[in-house]
């Protein structure tokens, strides 16, 4: 068995059977071993940034690592926004990069690069193997590494000599630490202060969100009165008829300042403290009020305590307060936002993972279907655009049968819509929905919130028409069916029918 038959093994028998993978010449021994260990699904992509952002929506739906198999540091360095994205949603992935045999770094070929340097300022684990030998124990450790709480990128390089040369062995991953908790007096101390009756916010972060998690924070909510929020950049909800209602923190800052001016304390719940996205001359940083105290209840990495929390709340058995079913109705005529959001909100199928990357134009798109069936929401979590169609095609590749609906911005999918082809490609029920408005229009709203009064060379800069991108055609030369809609009638009826088919298609929505 040589090094790479090892490293394909050791994956699968550590549970880690997709690889999301675009390899070149230095990975060629690891795709040579898919033909023997046919326990590998290998999901091609015709980018890095498609696979990364691929194995990040599904270990959002699993909790589980996929693999990326990457063609050296130019393929790593390809792969970085959606790594950066992934990073920041604490989700487990293991990297598989190819590198030169050993030998053959010291003359300096073209590909050839520090891969650690360019890794390690997105991964919490970099190794390069030295040996054939090795290669097995490498990988688990990189899969060990990658399943630490609450989710970590590991990165192992595999130089070609380690890969073809034989004395491969299968590793087990070694065992991996529990998640650790906060203290008791940090739980008790919690509880006193929801018991106070100030006017308080609970702002859940990583799985806080989530299955058991979800539903305690609901009780705690329902019996000490707290509200419910979330970051602006999570990592997925659980939301619909029946689930506690989660309240996302605005995008733009002056929303948020509202949304929290009326809280006094705010308890973190593996959250970080909201801030703005970006710093501005006549803006706060921070959002919450002047006087509210932050309290931490649990890191990043900890357990989110919700059920213990509740425990010394004596709240386990409370009721908590469900989102009731409650659809929009259907809206007619020219095509509108809010219309859009109804038609959504109206239609969205039971069990569906909606995929959102449509910051201006989806906007209002969390608040018309919080009534619907129940479903998992998911958004982008580092701010890097391209995220979207990836993160669907990771999704649909964790939840087979459950339909997908991916919203992007027309400049967001144009980052990563070679997607669409993997979609095609693995047949994944994903109907993609792309707001054409030919413009980044939330670049504009920015450029305008600075009192500016720009030019046409300023908004030229932000214009992405002209030639204008035609979706449809650029679908079907993916072998995706695609369909342009003008009316609110011809959306919901490709929605209808998007969703029925059980197959890859794409609305395109002319704004």
């Amino acid at each position: 068995m040589n090094g790479a038959e090892s490293l394909v093994r050791t994956l699968a028998h550590a549970g880690v059977k997709i690889c999301f993978m675009n390899p070149g010449t230095s990975e060629i021994h690891f795709v040579g071993a898919l033909d023997r260990a046919t326990e590998m699904r290998a999901v091609p992509c015709l980018f890095e940034g498609v696979a990364v952002g691929a194995a990040d929506g599904y270990a959002r739906m699993t909790g589980k690592p996929a693999a990326t198999l990457l063609h050296l540091g130019p393929g790593l360095a390809n792969g970085l926004a959606n790594l950066h994205n992934a990073r920041r949603a604490h989700v487990p992935i293991v990297n598989i990069v190819g590198d030169h045999a050993s030998y053959h770094r010291q003359y300096d070929a073209p590909l050839t690069s520090d891969i650690e340097a360019i890794a390690k300022p997105f991964s919490a684990w970099v190794r390069t193997s030295v040996s054939a030998e090795l290669v097995g124990r490498d990988c688990a450790d990189a899969i060990a590494a990658a399943s630490n709480a609450p989710g970590r990128i590991s990165t192992l390089i595999l130089p070609a000599d380690a890969a073809w040369s034989e004395g491969g062995k299968i590793a087990n991953v070694p065992p991996v630490p529990s998640t650790p908790m906060p203290a008791e007096a940090t739980i008790d101390h919690i509880a006193s202060l929801l018991r106070h009756g100030q006017r308080t916010a609970i702002l859940l972060g990583d799985r806080a969100a989530q299955g058991p998690a979800l539903i305690a924070a609901g009780r705690i909510a329902a019996a000490t009165g707290a509200k419910l929020l979330a970051p602006f950049s999570f990592s997925r909800i659980e939301r619909g008829a029946g689930r506690p209602l989660v309240e996302r923190i605005g995008y733009v800052v002056q929303q948020a300042v509202e949304q929290l001016f009326e809280f006094s304390q705010l308890i973190l719940v593996g959250a970080p403290a909201p801030v703005a996205f970006f710093a501005h001359p006549a803006r706060p940083s921070i959002v919450t009020p002047e006087g509210c105290t932050i309290h931490t209840l649990s890191r990043s990495g900890e357990d989110d305590s919700l059920d213990a929390l509740a425990a010394v709340l004596s709240v386990t058995h409370v009721e908590f307060q469900s989102q009731q079913e409650e659809r929009p109705s259907l809206l007619r005529g020219a095509l509108t936002l809010p219309g859009i959001a109804a038609s959504v909100g109206a239609m969205l199928p039971p069990d569906a993972i909606v995929i959102d990357e449509s910051i201006t134009s989806g906007r209002g798109i969390m608040a018309a279907t919080r009534g619907a069936a129940p479903h998992d929401y998911l958004v982008n979590t580092g701010g890097s655009i391209g995220i979207g169609i990836p993160l669907a095609v990771g999704a649909a590749v964790a939840c087979p049968g459950r339909p997908v609906l991916c919203l992007s911005g027309d400049g967001s999918a144009m980052y990563t819509l070679q997607a669409l082809w993997t979609a095609v490609r693995e047949n994944l029920a994903i109907t993609t929905v792309i707001f054409a408005n030919r413009t980044y229009e939330i670049l504009k709203g920015e450029l305008a919130s600075l009192g500016a009064h720009p030019g046409r060379r300023a908004l030229d800069t932000l214009d992405i028409g002209r030639p204008d991108l035609d979706f449809v055609a650029l679908a079907k030369g993916m072998g995706m069916r695609g369909m342009r809609v003008v009316t609110l009638e011809e959306f919901s009826g490709a929605l209808q029918s998007g969703f029925q088919s059980g197959e890859p298609n794409l609305i395109e929505v002319q704004l």
